[in-house]
């Protein structure tokens, strides 16, 4: 018998390194894959095509997952080492690079990586509120006409999804996430659905307005130029899950070998996000052209059939619900993982107490019920104070695309195949990664123009949309 956390498990029933057994499958995986990177961004991909064009809008969203598809497999074979079928797991992210390429830099690849998720967390809190902000204008819209002063504080909004995520923040891990992982998924194929055959129809209807293959040509040139930054950032960003592809690997059964099922969930990941974003980008930049809004869903952008409009937000606020829990374990665990080593005899920190509702059954530990509750209640307060949150994850996206989905793969591999510096196979992995440092730095600075265009124009706590 081994015991772990409190509660005493079977031998049977522990994996290799005496954590109880691992269930995930190539399924589970790709549910988690696609909760994450299906999300409302791909209801901004109309927008990022308006200002690129069809040809560097199409090409960007083919480039971009090609690297994150390369970059996710090299990762995949870091999940245990020195081989990737039998070695010793790593079990995060920054275990994987402490191992590999020794040193801090698993020290920045942490901070990177915990700061953006943080940073996500509060954006999904904004962004919530928002779909629900638009239900109700849609329903003023409907009552009194489009020309109605329809606005709504998203605060009360936000302090409720606060309080769900509060109580959904206790499913401890991703083992346990797998039902809403799927549920938060088939969330975002509803409403990604409903966005693109809105806009197919308002194309076959007759609807087309005028776009153009190599860019926009509305405002200045600067203007064009700045926003073809944040186009490039909004692809790159929407594209990227490699940040918690380590945790999702760690879900996995031991038999097949992790490696080997990781990079099946990352090819039916990859594969429905292109699809999804090529029939997002080019169907809403047809129906809408050069004055594509930033979500195609909300308020701005189409205005009928109400009850398909408040169904397709209905989607979006499931889904981040679920999106939130996923993409925030790993910061939960690493923080867990850190009070049981430091306080490992405190019944506080590694006490399961088991409990059930009716036929449910779970467990409540004291240290994650605080420290949860309190993480959420501050990301909560963010949200309210900075409901211009979006425009720093813009930033935070960009300064941690090139690091956790190019960089530290890259080097990783380099290291795990002995490829000799100079040689033909470095030189193009060095020059795949220094072309990815480029695409972040560019797509750094036009966040950070958009960013101080949005902070003067807020008041925290004062939102209405």
């Amino acid at each position: 018998m081994e015991v772990e956390s409190g509660v005493t498990t079977p031998t049977a029933l522990l994996d290799d390194d005496g954590r109880p057994k691992r269930t995930g499958n190539e399924w589970t995986a790709s549910a988690h894959i696609i909760n994450a990177v299906i999300g409302t961004g791909v209801l901004s991909l109309p927008w990022a095509m308006a200002q690129m064009g069809w040809a560097l809008g199409l090409l960007s969203i083919f480039i971009f997952a090609a690297v994150t598809l390369y970059t996710s497999n090299l990762l995949a074979d870091c999940y245990r080492s020195p081989d990737p079928v039998t070695g010793k797991r790593n079990t995060t992210y920054m275990d994987a690079v402490k191992v590999h390429l020794g040193g801090k830099q698993h020290v920045f690849c942490g901070i990177i990586q915990y700061a953006n998720l943080a940073g996500f967390t509060i954006g999904f809190v904004v962004t919530t509120s928002t779909s629900i902000v638009t239900i109700l204008k849609n329903i003023c819209f409907r009552k009194n006409g489009f020309g109605a002063p329809c606005r709504f504080s998203n605060n009360p909004y936000m302090i409720g999804i606060g309080v769900v995520e509060i109580i959904l923040s206790q499913i401890p891990n991703f083992h346990k996430l797998s039902v809403l992982s799927i549920v938060a998924a088939t969330m975002a194929f509803g409403y990604a659905s409903i966005g693109v055959g809105l806009s197919l129809a308002s194309v076959i209807q007759g609807n087309v307005k005028s776009t153009s293959f190599w860019g926009s040509n509305k405002g200045s040139s600067s203007d064009i130029a700045w926003n073809m930054l944040v186009a490039i950032g909004d692809i790159t960003l929407a594209s990227a899950y490699t940040q918690i592809a380590v945790d999702i690997q760690d879900s996995l059964k031991s038999y097949p070998p992790e490696n080997k099922v990781m990079k099946k969930a990352n090819m039916i990941g990859i594969f429905t996000m292109t699809v999804f974003f090529t029939l997002n980008a080019c169907s809403g930049y047809a129906a809408f052209g050069s004055n594509a809004p930033g979500n195609i869903l909300m308020s701005t952008g189409f205005h009928k059939p109400f009850w398909l409009l408040e169904l397709a937000n209905v989607f979006i606020i499931v889904h981040l619900l679920g999106a939130f829990q996923v993409i925030i374990q790993p910061l939960y665990r690493i923080v867990e993982i850190i009070a049981v080593q430091k306080w490992p005899e405190s019944s506080f920190v590694t006490r399961e107490i088991p409990m059930s509702i009716g036929k449910i059954k779970f467990s409540i530990n004291y240290f994650r019920l605080v420290w949860r509750t309190v993480f959420v209640m501050v990301v909560t307060v963010l949200a309210m104070a900075m409901p211009f949150f979006n425009d720093m994850i813009a930033l935070l996206g960009a300064l941690g695309f090139w690091p956790s989905v190019v960089y530290f793969p890259v080097e990783m591999y380099i290291v795990r195949q002995k490829i000799r510096k100079g040689t033909i196979r470095w030189i193009g992995l060095q020059s795949l990664s220094f072309f990815c440092l480029l695409v972040s730095l560019a797509a750094a600075c036009g966040a950070i123009h958009g960013l101080a265009q949005a902070v003067g124009k807020y008041k925290p706590f004062m939102y209405k949309a």
